[in-house]
């Protein structure tokens, strides 16, 4: 929740659990966070008696995931380690543990003010972290400077080889989801069209060249298109083999470049035939001011808009519905969804078979409409980043996406849900099985006993929780989904969806292919 927090309100997250078991709770949420570089403080209590029923070494629990431990070490440093622990989070973009040992809790405080207190080690990244300039307005001490003008070097570099690009594509990621402007302004000035890993999707709506998301997740055009550009720039985004399909959608002879505050990212997936550290807008627009304004270039022209505008979402692919026998297609499930639900949504996505299906057939307005913890790719973690999701963005309808095996490892938060008074729309992919497993390992004569379950009642377990439930095996039933849109939203909404089974989704299939 709080990961999912802090990356919908631009906020640190904090998070606070007991110490020993507390922590190991967290833990999947916690290694999400980390691997997703998301500010985020975890304060838990630490137990230092080594007989204590609580005792564990948290310190490397945190370090073994990628998070950051730090510790409270005395009642005269606490302010100060405190302030340090916030400064290593959101300007390092890491994730960090900050353990308070109990007995440093009970002690007494008596040194000055906190607002007396200045930070310690300032300036020392983290072990493994960016330089501390890499702050959360996006100055970065290496590549651009506190004016915001770019060294010259590589961002020369990169001017000379957009400017000579014939079929130029830019595919933003995490670290350009505030960069909206800055990349559309560049695009129309050199004729990029404009895509996004999954994690950044939404950020061009709205530019008649929005190719949506690039790699598994991809329309058929978005493939074609990437697969022919001769230039290919990820703006903070590594790259990496999901947001191309394993590569294959970076062709011979791609020139490729990556700008990223990290530079371990330029390393990375993809190799880069040039990397620029910086902050994504300062170096477009550095780019923007190098190269003059005059005709477009690229590929751009009114028939590729006429054929982006009628082929460039999922929804506009022709598929044969497979709805029958009590279950209906995932993708007329989704469509009928997105043609009910109000515009301004934002969208939770758990791990699974199920999820290319909301991801890519549910729209988004913007990059602040859709939350995407995968990072780990954990099942389970759906319906508490929608909570939190909710929570930072309460002008817009939330909606969580989860599978059967999702759901009823988070059924608890349904009560969540309910006493925090969300108006919140969740929506059950159910096909009776964990099915990322079963069409893995099935085709191969596998035994499926054990990730294969009997039918449940998810509408009754959610009732009984205090939500509105509807059951939906056909599209006529999405009928009781507009009935709750239009009455006062006093409860929260289960959707328990019967779907298709009989294959994997697309994406599923094409990421086996790429194993």
């Amino acid at each position: 929740m709080a990961d999912a927090y802090a990356r919908m309100s631009g906020q640190a997250g904090i998070v606070s659990v007991h110490q020993g078991p507390g922590l190991t709770n967290a833990m999947t949420g916690i290694t999400e966070a980390a691997k997703s570089r998301t500010p985020l403080i975890v304060l838990a209590g630490e137990a230092t008696e080594v007989r204590s029923n609580f005792h564990i070494d948290q310190a490397a629990l945190a370090t073994a995931v990628g998070a950051v431990p730090m510790r409270v070490t005395a009642p005269g440093t606490a302010v100060a380690e405190a302030v340090e622990a916030y400064r290593v989070a959101v300007a390092e973009r890491r994730t960090v543990l900050l353990n308070l040992p109990l007995d440093v809790q009970a002690a007494p405080y008596d040194g000055p003010p906190p607002s007396q207190v200045a930070p310690m080690n300032a300036g020392e990244p983290a072990s493994g972290g960016v330089p501390s300039g890499a702050v959360a307005s996006g100055v970065v001490a290496s590549g651009v400077v506190a004016s915001g003008v770019v060294a010259s070097g590589e961002v020369a570099e990169l001017a000379r080889v957009l400017a000579a690009a014939r079929r130029p594509v830019f595919i933003a990621g995490r670290g350009a989801r505030h960069a909206r402007r800055e990349l559309v302004e560049l695009a129309d000035r050199t004729g990029a069209l404009l895509a996004t890993s999954a994690v950044a999707r939404g950020l061009f709506r709205g530019s008649p060249w929005d190719l949506d998301v690039s790699g598994g997740f991809a329309t058929p055009l978005t493939a074609e298109l990437i697969r022919g550009a001769d230039l290919v720039i990820g703006w903070g985004c590594a790259l990496n083999m999901w947001t191309t399909r394993h590569g294959s959608l970076i062709s011979p002879g791609t020139k490729v470049v990556k700008v990223d505050l990290d530079p371990a990212a330029l390393k990375t997936h993809v190799p880069a035939d040039l990397g620029v550290v910086g902050d994504v807008a300062a170096v477009a627009r550095a780019l923007a001011d190098r190269l003059a304004a005059g005709p477009v270039g690229g590929c751009r022209s009114p028939e590729l808009a006429r054929r982006i505008q009628a082929e460039g979402r999922w929804r506009a692919v022709p598929y044969d519905d497979e709805s029958g026998d009590g279950r209906i297609d995932p993708r007329t499930l989704t469509i009928g969804l997105d043609d009910l639900l109000p515009r301004e949504r934002i969208v939770a996505i758990d791990s699974g078979n199920f999820m290319g299906y909301p991801s890519m057939f549910l729209d988004v307005p913007d990059e602040g409409g859709f939350c995407f913890t995968q990072a780990f790719q954990s099942v389970g973690l759906g319906l508490a980043t929608a909570i939190g999701a909710a929570v930072a963005r309460p002008d817009r309808l939330p909606v969580a996406a989860l599978g059967d095996g999702g759901a009823l490892m988070g059924l608890a938060e349904l009560e969540t849900v309910v006493r925090l008074g969300l108006p919140m729309v969740i929506v059950v992919y159910d096909d009776e099985a964990y099915g990322a497993e079963v069409h893995h390992f099935g085709p191969h004569g596998h035994p499926l006993g054990t990730v294969t379950f009997p039918p449940a009642d998810l509408a009754a377990i959610a009732r009984g929780q205090g939500l509105a439930a509807v059951t939906v095996t056909g599209p006529d039933d999405l009928a009781g989904v507009a009935e709750w849109l239009e009455g006062a939203r006093e409860r929260p909404l289960l959707v328990h969806a019967k779907v298709t089974r009989e294959h994997g989704s697309w994406w599923l299939e094409e990421a086996f292919r790429g194993h």
